[in-house]
């Protein structure tokens, strides 16, 4: 897990406060007792972490970025990362799962109303679950592709189309949906929308079976006649792909983290077995081949969590940057799956069994790679922004 030593606080360097460091040991202790010792299980064997996610409720770990005045721990960008990390490090599938009301509740963050706020956010902190609804079978990084459409029907909107993809699906009590309500816009036309399960014409598939982060459940939303009150409207029509945007800024980087807390695993079990592991009559890091292939392991974990926390710094000094958003991402996500691959290649055939955690940390890896937008797509977003 990262050292609490080597922190970074916002426009003071590279020290936690000691504020910080509490809620990064908050994190650590729940991810080392509660989450870690049940990876292996959720992994293998269908089923949600309920008994998990109900702990980290209690703890406030399911809204982690609900402002305190609609009752959450209302933790800054760079403290929220602090505590992905550490999750993710125990297990990203279940970490998924405590974290996915963060991705949820943002555009409400961004152009909620207080009463909006206040019902929805509200469901959090009282111990409901939500999920964010963007991606569809023909719309993942391209968001104008979307097919979802809302018509305008007196004072409420009628929803259809199917969204896939979406984590948390079967376990929300509402989702915010992202459909078009002027199709000839284009990203103009799209619009956000509160969506409660309850609502007659909702419905939800049965969870995918994943090559990774097993644990989280993963399905598709279809949206049938779904009668949505205007109010549930967040910010304005055709304000959808602005709000979707803005979510990324504050997305992106919480990806990073998970994937910078699954390299650091990666790594702390490569140097532990590194150091068990005889060959020749001496540890195997001993051997250049494989001491140096740690050590470059190493020096991607710290270049990923140092771009994360400049992104996320960025964000809560008011300069939200999309260029650092997308580098941090691309960056966290391509090492953590290089760092998780090598470090199956450290273990030697041990890495390829599940009695080591290795192999799993390689699956669960890959995800980063492609949700939140793929990295070849933040490739696409960082050209822009060089060259805008």
């Amino acid at each position: 897990m990262s050292n609490g030593s080597n922190g970074a606080s916002a426009g003071v360097g590279f020290t936690l406060t000691e504020e910080q460091k509490m809620i990064q040991k908050l994190a650590r202790d729940f991810a080392v007792n509660a989450m870690a010792p049940y990876a292996e299980h959720f992994d293998k064997v269908p089923g949600y972490p309920w008994e998990i996610v109900r702990k980290a409720q209690q703890q406030a770990l399911t809204t982690l970025n609900v402002p305190e005045e609609y009752g959450g721990m209302g933790l800054s960008l760079f403290e929220e990362m602090l505590v992905g990390e550490e999750m993710a490090w125990a297990c990203s599938g279940i970490n998924l799962c405590i974290t996915i009301n963060n991705l949820a509740a943002l555009p409400l963050l961004v152009g909620g109303s207080h009463e909006q706020k206040a019902e929805y956010l509200g469901r959090l902190v009282d111990g409901k679950l939500a999920a964010y609804a963007l991606t569809e079978p023909g719309a993942g990084s391209d968001v104008a592709a979307l097919k979802a459409i809302a018509r305008k029907d007196g004072d409420d909107y009628i929803l259809n189309g199917t969204k896939t993809f979406i984590s948390g699906a079967t376990v929300a009590d509402w989702y915010t949906v992202f459909a078009y309500t002027h199709p000839e816009k284009r990203y103009k036309g799209i619009t956000a929308f509160l969506v409660d399960r309850n609502m007659p014409g909702v419905s939800v598939g049965k969870p995918f079976d994943k090559l990774g982060q097993r644990a989280s459940d993963t399905a598709e939303v279809v949206l049938e006649d779904v009668r949505v009150p205007a109010r549930n409207i967040i910010g304005s029509e055709g304000t959808g792909f602005l709000i979707a945007m803005k979510v990324f800024d504050r997305s992106r980087p919480g990806v990073a983290a998970a994937a910078t807390g699954v390299a650091q695993r990666a790594l702390d079990e490569s140097v532990k077995f590194a150091k068990e592991r005889y060959t020749m009559g001496k540890p195997i890091y001993k051997h250049q081949a494989v001491g140096h292939l740690i050590a470059d392991m190493a020096t991607k974990v710290e270049a990923a969590r140092l771009l994360t926390w400049q992104a996320a710094v960025a964000f809560d000094e008011g300069r939200p940057d999309i260029k650092l958003a997308s580098m941090a991402k691309v960056f966290a996500a391509d090492a953590a799956m290089q760092i998780t691959t090598d470090a199956v290649q450290v273990h030697g055939g041990y890495g390829y069994i599940s009695e080591y955690p290795v192999e799993k940390l390689m699956r669960d890896a890959k995800i980063f790679q492609i949700y939140e937008g793929t990295s070849q797509i933040q490739r696409v977003v960082i050209t822009r922004e060089l060259f805008r």
